[in-house]
């Protein structure tokens, strides 16, 4: 016997499973992969009636071409840190910085934001957040400073490109704009946020950036991967492109990505299996299972509430509130069903509303540790190097910088939407 739920028992169904999905994400009971929760969940809203087959379908459809792009860029970002580009960038910071803590954080604030632009920001927490620890150790600096910009900045710095960050990728599709335009209308915001950050660190941390060096540094010859860095470039090249002449900019990522994997397999630098697990493909799984699951609790209810919230018009107040509103929803339940909430609601104002959405998912998060799976990712690669994260420090630390670079970047975005147009 089939089991519907209708009304406030979908909705209320639909919520709970929600909230599972989104514990389970952070907590991780017993190690488990976040999908092995939330793909029931989502077979559940479905069986159950919370969601329709046809709406399922649908959203499984919006999400299929992120989700490719997502896995193509995962496997580019492994792939070139095979080939040695994050130790290469890693061995120069350690050379430029000789030592000198202050100098030591700008290089990783200018070497993250471009990482996370270029690579995604998973790129910036999984590959480099390591190598700056190695960094530190070898330029005899305290870590805390650089190590905290790493998750901040995987967080700002990924405003500029649509393969920046998932929230990108979504915001990208439902926006109408084309990659160049994204990247035009973002720069002004992009470059004001990480700038506010960057301020504010080095006011915050102080106290380490005066500690000097621990040990004298040695400088080291750098071997920069040409290869790498050179598919890097023109895969960038390819977004833009791809995105100009109406094709799938996913296309590129795929493309960047089989050349590295050839090379690496001819090579002997990584393996077909390495290679599939470097797609992440239970944290595909998980998103699609999300985003079904978001869609559940969205047609019951929350979409309509949210929407007596979302202000209409895209004048700079406007703006603003939607921005916040974005940033409060995902240190409530994370930034990614926050997004897939807040799009289908904002779409119909047009770019300027969407992208709000985006500044507000994506520095809204640095000011808890749920606000985003990529913080949640980074302290436990933090707890992994003995260093345990402390959440009054990083409570202050976001307190201090997301109110006032969310801000300033919404002012910056209006202003480029008047300049650029959307």
């Amino acid at each position: 016997m089939e089991l519907v739920l209708s009304g406030w028992l979908a909705e209320f169904g639909s919520i709970v499973l929600l909230l599972l999905v989104l514990a389970c994400a952070v907590v991780r009971p017993w190690g488990w992969p976040e999908a092995l929760v939330a793909v029931p969940a989502a077979v559940i809203t479905i069986v159950t009636g919370a969601i329709s087959v046809p709406n399922a379908v649908d959203e499984t459809e919006r999400l299929a071409p992120v989700i490719g792009f997502l896995a193509a860029v995962l496997v580019l970002a492994q792939l070139c840190a095979d080939e040695g580009l994050f130790q290469a960038c890693g061995r120069s910071l350690a050379r430029a910085a000789g030592g000198r803590p202050r100098r030591l954080l700008s290089g990783v604030f200018v070497l993250a934001s471009l990482i996370t632009a270029v690579l995604s920001l998973d790129a910036t927490i999984v590959l480099l957040t390591p190598v700056v620890y190695a960094t530190a150790a070898r330029a005899g600096v305290r870590p805390k400073p650089p190590v905290y910009a790493c998750t901040h900045l995987s967080n700002t710095a990924s405003l500029l490109l649509p393969v920046s960050n998932l929230t990108n990728l979504l915001a990208f599709a439902a926006s109408g704009l084309s990659f160049t335009r994204f990247a035009a209308v973002m720069a002004l915001p992009w470059l004001v946020a990480i700038a506010v950050e960057y301020l504010v660190f080095r006011r915050f941390f102080a106290a380490d950036l005066d500690a000097g060096m621990a040990v004298p540094h040695v400088g080291e010859p750098t071997e920069v991967p040409v290869f790498a860095l050179i598919t890097v470039v023109l895969t960038l090249v390819g977004f833009v492109v791809t995105s100009a002449v109406g094709i799938d900019p996913a296309w590129a990522a795929m493309a960047g990505a089989l050349v590295l994997a050839v090379r690496g397999l001819a090579r002997r630098r990584t393996t077909v299996r390495t290679i599939v697990r470097s797609a992440a493909l239970p944290f595909l799984a998980f998103v699609l299972a999300l985003g079904i699951v978001v869609r559940a609790v969205v047609d019951n209810g929350l979409g309509d509430w949210l929407g007596q919230l979302i202000p209409s018009g895209t004048g700079l107040l406007a703006l603003l509130a939607v921005a916040a509103l974005a940033a409060v929803l995902a240190n409530v339940i994370n930034n990614l069903p926050a997004v897939l909430v807040l799009l289908p609601l904002t779409v119909a104002a047009g770019p300027g509303a969407v992208l709000a959405v985006l500044l507000g998912v994506n520095i809204g998060p640095n000011l808890t540790y749920a606000g985003s799976l990529a913080t949640l990712l980074w302290r436990r690669i933090v707890r992994q190097h003995n260093h345990e994260v402390d959440l009054g420090e990083f409570t202050r630390l976001g307190l201090l910088t997301v109110p006032l670079s969310l801000i300033l970047a919404v002012v910056a975005l209006w202003g480029s939407l008047r300049l650029i147009g959307g």
